[in-house]
């Protein structure tokens, strides 16, 4: 049997191929939105993608599934009761495909979506019982995908029963421990609120070691666990759109287009028109000069979730690169979440705008030491965008506290009259909401340089809890 996984950090994302080198054929799961890596790594190994399949309608990304029909004859398969929109041949709960000595076992298993499917995978040549399992959302590392994604807390809560219910029946006394568990969702996942860093693990670890599943004996305890507020991501504005686009079946891409080389006189005149010029260069050197209205996203492991965050639907986007070989990567981050390719990029970057003679902002960073010192005089308003549960753990006594991802819709509650101190963990995500600020009618908004950690680390005070 071959198997390979293929992790792309951006995204907390895990897609897999597993094929059968006697016959020649194989299976992707849960593909990504560009598909060259499956292809390249069948060639490698003289194997022909027959098969492909999503665990469940993604949240957080575009499958690849339709762009594999198109590529190669590919079978896509769906779960029976999924009402997927795109043709597919239908699997049902116990269901196996043989390829030669691989053996593909579809296991419903609802809770992290009401279709969720995970897969066994049987190596015939080692025995009888499964050698390991696709587990998409239903067991991660030291993990289980959220329940709260399709609704509200009470239909998070029917979602968690059906976990519990899945997790004791299709897994822990199904399963014996030796059998591996592969993950879709990964560390740097939003669909969790506490995976490891690992990107497998085993059934007998998680049935040793997983925090939620220690609860399932009791299942208003595990719902409760599932479903903790404090413990979980807040969500990104782009994912209320991914799902349905998935289920449906994502437009092919078709050709793609090379995003244009601009010049300083063109990118002036696309944003005067509407385009949002998305900077993607470091925090320092977004704050050191930028383009004024400038959105900033540093190009890195967390660029598609907070590109998706300030970014609208649709977007004309314009870039700022640090260097020219960035182009594609940036481009394919934000294809995967739905946005169409940039129209372009500046060419020569900031350098070229600096010598245009055009308007250029630099704005430095606060430092905590002048955040405490301006608090104290009652001069400045701070405002915290981290997560739920980094709020929890420790905050600034005063300060206003609104998740990145809730920034867009709740713009109206950040004040445009009084200087705001913007701050996360270590100020990454403190420059995109500061850059979404300015570029939104708050032209007194500052990035907090080193976030929370500098915070700590001057000695400064914090208070705990969720209030």
């Amino acid at each position: 049997m071959f198997f390979k996984q293929f992790y792309l950090e951006s995204l907390g994302h895990a897609s897999y191929l597993v094929g059968d080198e006697a016959t020649g054929q194989a299976l992707v799961l849960d593909p990504r939105r560009d598909v060259e890596d499956y292809f390249e790594a069948g060639r490698k190994e003289g194997l022909r993608i027959a098969y492909a399949i999503d665990t469940h309608g993604h949240n957080d990304y575009l499958t690849g599934l339709c762009e594999l029909g198109a590529r190669q004859r590919v079978e896509l398969l769906g779960y029976a009761d999924a009402g997927l929109g795109y043709q597919h041949r239908q699997v049902k709960d116990g269901e196996i495909i043989e390829i030669g000595d691989v053996g593909f076992e579809f296991v419903h298993t609802p809770g992290h979506t009401p279709e969720h499917v995970s897969l066994l995978v049987y190596d015939r040549t080692a025995g009888d019982e499964p050698a390991l399992m696709l587990s998409g959302g239903a067991l991660l590392v030291g993990d289980l995908a959220r329940p709260d994604l399709l609704g509200g807390t009470e239909q998070a809560r029917e979602a968690a029963r059906e976990f519990c219910h899945t997790i004791q029946e299709k897994i822990l006394w199904r399963l014996p421990d030796h059998v591996e568990v592969w993950p879709t969702h990964v560390s740097g996942s939003l669909c969790g609120g506490n995976i490891g860093s690992r990107l497998s693990t085993t059934i007998g670890y998680e049935r040793k070691t997983n925090v939620v599943l220690s609860r399932v004996s009791s299942s208003e305890e595990f719902v409760d666990e599932c479903i903790r507020i404090d413990n979980l991501p807040a969500v990104p504005p782009y994912w209320r759109r991914m799902r349905a686009q998935n289920l449906a079946g994502p437009p092919l891409l078709g050709v793609l287009g090379e995003p244009l080389a601009l010049q300083t006189d063109e990118v002036e005149a696309r944003f005067r028109s509407g385009a949002v010029v998305l900077d993607t260069r470091s925090v320092e050197a977004f704050w050191g000069a930028h383009i004024p209205g400038a959105l900033h996203v540093g190009l890195g492991a967390s660029f598609s979730t907070w590109a998706g965050t300030v970014l609208e639907e649709g977007a004309e986007v314009l870039l700022i690169l640090d260097s020219p070989s960035d182009l594609w990567e940036t481009t394919w981050q934000l294809l995967r979440i739905g946005y169409p390719p940039p129209t372009g990029w500046l060419s020569g970057g900031m350098h070229a705008w600096r010598i245009s003679g055009k308007q250029i902002v630099s704005i430095p960073q606060m430092t905590v030491q002048q955040v405490a010192e301006e608090m104290n005089e009652g001069d400045i308003e701070v405002l915290d965008v981290r997560q739920p549960a980094e709020w929890a753990e420790g905050h600034i006594e005063g300060a206003t506290y609104i998740t990145g991802a809730e920034l867009p819709e709740r713009l109206d509650e950040v004040p445009t009259n009084k200087r705001v101190a913007v701050l996360c963990g270590s100020g990454f995500r403190s420059s995109v909401a500061t850059s979404y600020l300015r570029a939104h009618d708050h032209p007194n908004a500052v990035n907090v340089s080193g976030g929370m950690g500098a915070w700590r680390a001057s000695g400064l005070p914090t208070t705990a809890g969720v209030s």
